[in-house]
């Protein structure tokens, strides 16, 4: 299988004061992988263990890892706020 060309968009680690730490890398891709989008990307929260996790590895599309669990999600490009 090809790999496909990616650049990097974002690359950033936030570790907090209990120890717990947010990490995000994002790339963007000439050409859409398996799934909707022209993203390739990796959203963790970890705390010790990773809490939760985000990504579209190949082969998988987007989905999510809780504990031992992995479900697929809908992705979307657009930003939310909670008011």
């Amino acid at each position: 299988m090809q790999h496909m060309k990616a650049k990097q968009i974002i690359r950033r680690s936030e570790v907090r004061d209990d120890g717990s730490a947010i990490h995000l890398v994002l790339w963007g891709l000439d050409e859409p992988p398996p799934c909707r989008h022209r993203f390739k990307y990796r959203l963790a929260y970890v705390a010790g263990v990773c809490v939760v996790r985000y990504d579209n590895e190949l082969g998988n599309g987007d989905h999510r890892h809780m504990g031992d669990r992995e479900d697929p999600y809908v992705f979307s490009t657009r930003i939310s706020c909670l008011t």
